[in-house]
């Protein structure tokens, strides 16, 4: 067994960012409203609890309190912006509005030697007093320390900008160390999991294998499964660790619709079919999918006429399955992709009560109409932990660390109307672009600019151009190369790409891609624009 961590969310947006630093502290954590039950929180038995952040404010909102567990257990608590705020004044200290709200960068001071903060300091004043680069976040401030507890750390405008009473484990700061704004904040998390708490550091993608491995067989036993291989990382990640335990028993259908980039069905047979000798059916749906697009040029009509032939395809292939009797008498489950922060978002945690953020494809839905069982291997996952378990399973790092594709493929890069040709213009645009940016590495880093940037792709823009090619005047499409550089995807900067390399980009789309004559690059960050065009 895993030692645990028990996050419980006040409806911060950067939550999901504890979680992260914490499993990158090898420790295993969870999720969960902070309106869990008192039993809940003794069965789910953590070696520690941290609280949120919040938009709310602790005076106007009673009910945003931590429940009486968090305090009865015994064991170490970090509170976080609003969980510092509710820790205070639910053990008797003093939380008021505040006039001075604070957003963004802050220098705090440390005091007092706490246990979570010794020696970790950005800078020291002259007076030498240890200093922290922090990202603030609060309108509220604590102006009364409960019972028991020690300032931690101060800013002029927030003189308890940390507090502690170190006998009972139980630390607090108005700051976010869980952004990498605050510089020590991975650091800060570490020590209070792994020495405070004691969690010891067992979460590795590569011993979690076997343990994988036997919940898969335990759940699934001697029946069959069918999944839906798309390519992308979490699908590959699930079918390569689904067949690692069952073999045989697993079916996947790679639905082809026509709009994935080059040779990318082929690479997918090749891994899959080949490499791993899994059971793969390619179904060549190009035509159907092409042909229900066929005139629509709304971007949000196209995202839903794709995912529901997706749906209608997938489901036809598991019926004949069903019919032919698979492997032995049919699939009685469905396995899909679905990773952690697909059913926090999605308000899948296990009491039901979080806020739905938005719903996603592949939670929910699909099983019911199929009458399959669900099986999801990665949802206790985070994406950086789905790429590590991808490669431990023996997967290619390219294949595993490629850029996110959106589901509908090329449909949504293809502004306005899709048809074939511009989906054949664009697949050999993107793989120049895409070839360029693996092969060129940057002076400074060593790195190549595929890795050095988030997330590039090149989109058709259904206009033309005039353009000269030898002698002759050419009219042809125009195509616009996209790339950024973010942490999170939730803000975005474009990527300063050496001009050499755009040019190099450009002079063989333009040479090698017969029917484009102008490529330009896109210099907008998110926001105000979002990172795929459609």
């Amino acid at each position: 067994m895993h030692d645990k961590v028990l996050i419980l969310d006040f409806g911060s947006q950067v939550t999901q960012l504890i979680a992260r630093r914490v499993r990158e502290a090898h420790v295993y954590c969870e999720i969960h409203p902070n309106d869990v039950s008192d039993d809940f929180i003794r069965g789910y038995a953590p070696k520690a609890i941290i609280l949120s952040g919040s938009h709310a404010s602790t005076y106007e909102d009673h009910e945003l309190r931590a429940p009486q567990a968090v305090w009865d257990l015994g064991v170490p608590v970090l509170g976080i912006c609003y969980g510092m705020q509710t820790m205070a004044v639910q053990l008797g200290g003093k939380v008021e509005w505040s006039d001075h709200r604070e957003f963004g960068y802050a220098e705090v001071r440390a005091h007092g030697h706490t246990k979570l903060l010794s020696g970790l300091q950005d800078f020291a004043t002259p007076e030498g007093h240890g200093m922290l680069k922090v990202w603030m976040s609060h309108g509220d401030k604590v102006t009364a320390l409960p019972d028991g507890f020690k300032l931690m750390a101060s800013t002029p405008s927030c003189p308890i900008a940390g507090m502690a009473n170190e006998e009972k484990h139980y630390y607090a700061v108005q700051f976010h160390p869980e952004v990498t704004h605050t510089q020590q904040g991975a650091a800060m998390l570490n020590r209070f999991v792994r020495e405070i708490a004691g969690c010891k550091g067992d979460w590795i993608m590569g011993n979690y294998i076997e343990e994988a491995v036997q919940k898969i067989r335990e759940q699934v036993g001697d029946e069959e499964v069918i999944l839906g291989l798309s390519g992308g990382v979490d699908s590959s990640v699930a079918a390569a660790l689904i067949h690692r335990a069952i073999g045989e028993q697993l079916t996947c259908v790679f639905v082809d619709h026509g709009l994935l980039r080059l040779n990318e069905g082929d690479m997918v047979m090749d891994m899959f079919a080949g490499k791993l000798h899994a059971k793969v059916i390619r179904v060549d749906a190009s035509e159907l999918f092409l042909g229900q697009l066929a005139g629509v040029t709304d971007p949000e009509r196209k995202r839903k006429i794709i995912g529901g032939l997706f749906v209608d395809v997938f489901k036809a292939e598991a019926e004949k399955l069903k019919a032919s009797g698979g492997g032995h008498k049919g699939a009685t489950f469905l396995a899909q992709g679905t990773i952690y922060p697909d059913v926090v978002e999605s308000g899948g945690t296990k009491t039901k009560k979080a806020t739905t953020i938005k719903s996603h494809h592949n939670v929910g839905g699909l099983p019911e109409q199929l009458g399959l069982k669900l099986l999801e291997p990665l949802r206790e996952l985070f994406k950086d932990e789905v790429r590590e378990l991808g490669v431990a399973l023996g997967l290619p790092p390219e294949m595993v660390y490629r850029h996110p594709f959106p589901g509908p493929g090329l449909g949504v890069r293809i502004l306005g109307e899709v048809k074939k040709e511009y989906a054949d213009l664009l697949r050999r645009a993107d793989a120049i672009f895409i070839e360029e940016l693996r092969n060129t590495r940057d002076e400074a880093t060593g790195k190549s600019w595929y890795d050095l940037t988030s997330q590039a792709f090149t989109v058709f823009l259904p206009v033309k151009s005039v353009g000269v090619m030898g002698d002759g005047r050419t009219y042809d499409y125009v195509v616009a190369l996209r790339a950024v550089q973010t942490s999170d995807f939730m803000t975005a900067d474009w990527a300063e790409l050496p001009y050499s390399l755009l040019k190099r980009c450009s002079g063989r789309i333009i040479n090698e891609v017969r029917g484009i004559n102008r490529v330009t690059y896109d210099v907008s960050s998110k926001p105000p624009a979002t990172i795929e065009w459609e």
